[in-house]
């Protein structure tokens, strides 16, 4: 019953259908459309798959990267700092604490 979405108490497709569905095949399910029976689209001809991570391991995504970048000002951009202090009664409110 895990592999089967059901709207009531109605089964899309029992366990068995699933098990011998053609491979070819998908059930799609997209937010506020009822689940569809679907051919499978092979993403290695859809004209940007040269920028997937599949096509190309350089094109992965890096989170740790991503997350260590620091910005880079040019020596003539102007920028405004601010002090933030979040020691006081104030912040602890303002934070839910």
């Amino acid at each position: 019953m895990d592999l089967v979405h059901c709207f009531g108490s109605k089964e899309l497709m029992s366990q068995d259908e699933l098990a011998v569905m053609d491979g070819g095949k998908c059930i799609l399910q997209l937010r506020g459309v009822r689940p569809f029976l679907s051919e499978k689209f092979d993403i290695t001809k859809h004209p940007n798959y040269k920028y997937l991570s599949d096509y190309d391991k350089k094109n992965a995504f890096d989170i740790e990267r991503f997350l260590s970048a620091r910005l880079k000002l040019r020596p003539d951009e102007q920028f405004a700092a601010y002090s933030i202090d979040l020691s006081g009664d104030e912040a602890a409110e303002e934070t839910g604490g």
